[in-house]
């Protein structure tokens, strides 16, 4: 493939993330430079993968060391499900999705058996972009998937192992999304979609181009009651853009925002398992709002120089109420010095996070020894800082298991952070010959944390912590054919232990997530050195097909220790050894005709390699003090083994298409049960099967219909020990006659939704 041929190509993170910061200036230009080589940055294809985060020209899928994953706007609007994650969990290989939130926009999302979820405890292994932002959030590096507006994705790419090009918490992948821009969409579209759950959404886009400029926006809003009791969503989102573009420059500014209401529930007891629909404790409510602004910038100097660059602003703010029961019941009350009657204990906590960030990089290609090379080198930085607050207050339980205030709100934490991310990074991929490519790449990271507490109470809560380190890469492909392609790779990355995680960090004093923060030992950095060697290719011009093999062990992992079992948020964070994942992903499509079948399966042994004690006084095996043993080899909880997906489209006529896709998960282990020996078992595996289809009814009006778990099957996909203290008559609290269970998180029951849409150019 010749340089201009691949500029033409390739479609980059259409306004990656992060507000780009652009230097223009003039210098002189070929004959061959008057073509609109910005233009051809925009031009849409999956040929090219984005492996920085920063604007380029990315590399050529042939010369990718990595079980890369592409999925398209055409993708997701055929499919239409009702939010990114529940498209990821049907279409991703080694991809699962868990209900520990209760809430289907808050879902807890598993690639490769690391985590990236909207739960403060639960530690984070996947970096998550918008447009090159990283939106990890700087308080605990959760991901808020409800904050993604599903209609502004213009692809999405899901990057395996520890690139070091895109930084801190890439130990087991990362998730690039990237939005589309109004040169490529021009016209628009109103959908409205109703059906179970009371569900009412609306959904609109358009974009468009004059000139230089071009525009997009889109935005959705949705309402229901939720599959379950105390569940309802109410989810607002909004995306705008507007981008300028020459032969040689490119620009975007766009803007992010969203107002959303969730309320969950929460894992129930088997012993409940009779009507999955009834929430345990109830209310737990959280609202996110979201403003982020972001714009990206290139400029190409001359024909083989191009200059990139970002700035981003975010700022978000989640404010919630959960239920809980009062672990200190009949407690002797050092306050009061009498026996606490306090049933349950509201919490209400507020955290204002703010972030921003600026990248430059730099871009060349050039021969090196008479070879085609490209050159990448470039610096970010990421500042974050939040506010955090906690009160609590005193609670009963009604007959329906809700929470009646019996007492004020009173201030447990009032907290503020501030994360410091800096990174150099370089990555140079030679083409050695035809078939032979080399990859080579290394980033410093360096990340500074601050501690700070606000209420005058807590002085012993300061503290500063400072990580680094310098991850390297390599990576090498062989392509004996243009359509075979061989590769393996090695690469390192670094996870900094979060604000949350360091100060909570002592096993003397444990913390109440998200709030008690205390002075604590501070932990060390998690390293992640992973292995993959894997093929890909095509056979005749409608079947392709991948497979790999990979491993990635994690030193120094981190795992939040409760100190009162796996169903409280009580505990501690601490250091526990090596981790491991490895396994094997297979993946093929073809059509044959009007009919497309795509099969995808994986493999995913997650073991402990380091012996450590959990507390886990739920799990049957737990000795007098409520401690079990995790050896060597011990499988971490929530990771099934054996994940198959197959999806058959059949196009009936023109106008007419429908498709079926059926999810596997085999069985895995509850959280609380590390050692795997406690008596209840796994949680169980399940099969669902999910229709969608599509009738044209002319050329502006479309009918969309989705049938989510068709067969009504009752699953569970997430499960921990507990202690179930509504026991009395008609489930009423009754602490003295609790006992320990399997709790578990359900899978939504069958839905059905219809849409229209309606479109225009």
């Amino acid at each position: 493939m010749n340089r201009s041929t691949q500029r033409r190509r390739w479609r980059p993170p259409a306004g990656l993330a992060c507000i780009a910061i652009l230097v223009s200036f003039g210098c002189a230009r070929s004959a061959h430079a008057q073509t609109d080589r910005a233009k051809a940055l925009e031009l849409p294809t999956v040929e090219v993968i984005g492996t920085t985060l920063l604007p380029g020209l990315g590399t050529s899928i042939r010369e990718v060391p990595a079980n890369v994953q592409v999925f398209t706007q055409r993708d997701l609007a055929r499919q239409r499900q009702g939010n990114l994650a529940e498209y990821l969990e049907q279409n991703a290989t080694s991809l699962t999705v868990n209900a520990a939130q209760g809430n289907p926009f808050q879902p807890e999302v598993s690639f490769r058996g690391f985590t990236a979820s909207p739960l403060l405890g639960v530690p984070q292994g996947l970096s998550v972009f918008q447009d090159g932002v990283r939106i990890n959030e700087p308080f605990g590096d959760v991901v808020n998937w409800d904050l993604i507006p599903q209609s502004a994705i213009a692809s999405i790419q899901l990057i395996p192992g520890s690139n070091p090009a895109f930084g801190l918490n890439t130990l087991g992948g990362a998730l690039a999304v990237y939005t589309k821009s109004g040169s490529d969409n021009p016209g628009g579209s109103v959908q409205i979609t109703t059906g179970s759950f009371g569900r009412r959404a609306v959904e609109f886009e358009h974009g468009g181009k004059q000139g230089a400029w071009d525009y997009f926006f889109t935005g959705n809003l949705l309402r229901d009651r939720g599959w379950a009791d105390h569940n309802p969503s109410r989810v607002g989102q909004f995306f705008g853009k507007v981008g300028y573009q020459d032969k040689d420059t490119d620009l975007d500014l766009s803007l992010t925002a969203a107002d959303n209401t969730l309320e969950g529930t929460q894992t129930l007891p088997a012993s409940l398992s009779g009507n999955i629909r009834q929430a345990y404790t109830y209310p737990d409510k959280s609202r996110n709002k979201l403003a982020l602004l972001t714009l990206k910038g290139s400029h190409f100097i001359n024909d083989d120089w191009l200059l990139g660059g970002n700035l981003y602003y975010r700022d978000y703010r989640n404010a919630s109420v959960s239920s809980n029961v009062n672990n200190d019941f009949g407690a002797v009350d050092p306050g009061a010095g009498k026996v606490s009657n306090v049933q349950a204990i509201n919490d209400r906590s507020s955290i204002n996070q703010g972030s921003d960030g600026l990248g430059l990089q730099l871009t060349y290609l050039g021969n090196l020894a008479g070879s085609k090379n490209q050159l990448v080198i470039g610096a970010s930085a990421d500042l974050g800082r939040a506010r955090f607050t906690q009160e609590a207050q005193p609670a009963q339980f009604t007959p329906s298991r809700g929470t009646q205030a019996v007492g004020d709100y009173a201030q447990d934490t009032d907290a503020a952070t501030r994360n410091r991310y800096y990174g150099v990074f370089v990555t140079d991929t030679l083409s050695i010959d035809a078939r032979w490519s080399l990859t080579l790449s290394g980033r410093y990271n360096l990340a500074r944390i601050a501690i700070e507490d606000r209420s005058g109470s807590a002085p012993e809560l300061n503290g500063r912590h400072t990580f680094s380190r310098f991850n390297p890469a390599a990576g090498l492909t062989f392509n004996p054919t243009p359509v075979l392609t061989f590769y393996g790779t090695y690469n390192e990355g670094m996870r900094a232990p979060t604000p949350i995680e360091l100060t909570c960090a002592d096993p003397a004093d444990p913390c109440k997530l998200p709030n008690n923060f205390l002075s604590d030992p501070p932990l060390r950095k998690v390293v992640s050195r992973n292995m993959e060697l894997g093929a890909r290719g095509k056979l005749g011009a409608a079947t392709t097909w991948s497979a790999a093999v990979y491993r990635t062990r994690l030193s120094d992992d981190i795992q939040f220790i409760s100190s009162q079992g796996a169903g409280s948020n009580t505990g501690y964070f601490q250091n526990v050894g090596e981790t491991k994942r490895q396994g094997l992903e297979l993946a093929g499509s073809s059509k044959f005709g009007v009919v497309a079948l795509t099969a995808r399966y994986s493999y995913i042994d997650a073991t402990y390699q380091s012996a450590f004690l959990e507390n886990s006084p739920a799990n049957s095996t737990a000795d007098a003090s409520g401690s079990i043993a995790i050896k060597p080899g011990n499988r971490l909880p929530g990771i099934p083994r054996h994940n198959l997906k197959l999806r058959v489209d059949y196009d009936a006529t023109d106008r007419l298409s429908v498709a079926a896709n059926l999810l596997h998960s085999s069985a895995t282990y509850a959280r609380g049960d590390e050692n795997n020996l406690d008596a209840r078992g796994k949680v169980p595996g399940y099969t669902v099967v999910n229709l969608d289809g599509r009738l044209k009814v002319n050329a502006a009006v479309d009918i969309i219909g989705r049938v989510n778990n068709l067969l009504d099957r009752e699953y569970a996909n997430f499960g921990l020990l507990g202690r179930n203290v509504f026991t009395g008559p008609n489930r009423s609290f009754d602490p003295a006659g609790a006992v320990d269970e399997q709790f578990r998180g359900y899978g939504t029951p069958r839905g059905v939704w219809i849409g229209v849409r309606y479109s225009w150019l």
